[in-house]
């Protein structure tokens, strides 16, 4: 996203979307894990445009399809972008836990509360 919006500050988006459009796939790591402004979303739709039915794509989120109208920050626009990219797609929804802290958990790094401290007794004189 942070090229498309250099792009288009540049006055060369035109340029930029054709070159994204070009490879046979294009893969988009992480759509929502931050905050997209409408700019964001209105230059996403674009690139989708330009590469609906031309080429593959894959995107990979965290996010459930029904809160992409949070995501985009346009519920209307979100609708838009999920008809085309959803139109020949195949999704597969992954459930568990993350294997980047699967190690760490196993080690006993992650995930382990705090014992907490015994109380002192106290006596009443």
């Amino acid at each position: 996203m942070g090229r498309l919006v250099r792009a288009r500050h540049e006055n060369r988006l035109d340029r930029t979307l054709h070159q994204l459009a070009y490879p046979r796939l294009l893969i988009l790591d992480e759509l929502g894990y931050l905050p997209l402004t409408r700019e964001d979303a209105s230059l996403f739709f674009r690139l989708l445009v330009r590469r609906y039915e031309r080429g593959s794509l894959i995107v990979t989120s965290n996010k459930r399809f029904a809160d992409w109208g949070e995501v985009f920050n346009d519920h209307v626009l979100a609708t838009a972008i999920l008809d085309r990219l959803l139109h020949h797609a195949t999704t597969l929804n992954i459930k568990g836990e993350s294997y980047r802290l699967r190690e760490k958990k196993r080690a006993g790094l992650f995930g382990r509360r705090p014992t907490p401290e015994p109380e002192e007794a106290t006596t009443d004189a």
